[in-house]
């Protein structure tokens, strides 16, 4: 890839929520504590969970942003029996180290060592990576990239989890990918490519 390309960012990481048992089995184990977030506090399900966790003693510190909730969660073996989590409530580990601190948004920039400690932790947790590019001999570079994706496939502009599948995308940019000069490329790459994706 790196022959191809002119320039290239550093990764830009987007860890894909919990949404499994599993998942969350995987995640007592290897963090020590995640956030839930949620927008409407009277959505059917999410005040009783909410309730539920405050009744264990395992909620955190509530915070409101923008018109959404933000609550700390220490993570422990007995909270499994709560999955699958109500509609509209959210649990992620995006700011928890290796994959940010409490400052830090969902999509930092990071470095390779970095992406390398996030992938020695993913377990069955789903991950894509972008990396954005301008490739050798396209005159336009908007939305050209390559994105890794882990334990998901890319579908649409989002990742869907896929346990155990990875796959990497490529996009010469969203200006040039339908023109000739676009196709030409893809096609005298000489990278295996499958069938293409809108999106």
């Amino acid at each position: 890839m790196r022959d191809l390309a002119d320039w290239k960012t550093i990764p830009w990481p987007q860890l894909e929520l919990i949404t499994t048992v599993e998942q969350y089995v995987h995640a007592v184990r290897t963090f020590g504590a995640a956030r839930i977030v949620w927008e409407q506090q009277d959505l059917p399900g999410v005040g009783p969970f909410l309730d539920e966790l405050q009744r264990r003693g395992v909620a955190g510190d509530r915070e409101e942003v923008s018109g959404w909730f933000f609550e700390g969660m220490r993570l422990r073996p007995d909270l499994a029996d709560l999955w699958p989590l109500p509609d509209g409530l959210t649990f992620t580990l995006a700011a928890t180290p290796p994959f940010g601190g409490p400052d830090s948004e969902p999509e930092d920039d990071c470095t390779e060592e970095e992406l390398d400690r996030m992938v020695s932790v993913i377990g069955p947790l789903n991950m894509s990576v972008r990396w954005n590019c301008g490739w050798r001999g396209l005159s336009d570079f908007k939305g050209g990239g390559v994105r890794l994706c882990l334990n998901s496939v890319w579908t649409e502009q989002h990742a869907e989890p896929a346990p155990g599948e990875f796959g990497v995308w490529v996009s010469p940019g969203a200006r040039v990918s339908g023109t000739p000069a676009g196709k030409a490329w893809l096609r005298d790459s000489g990278l295996a490519l499958g069938e293409p994706q809108a999106g």
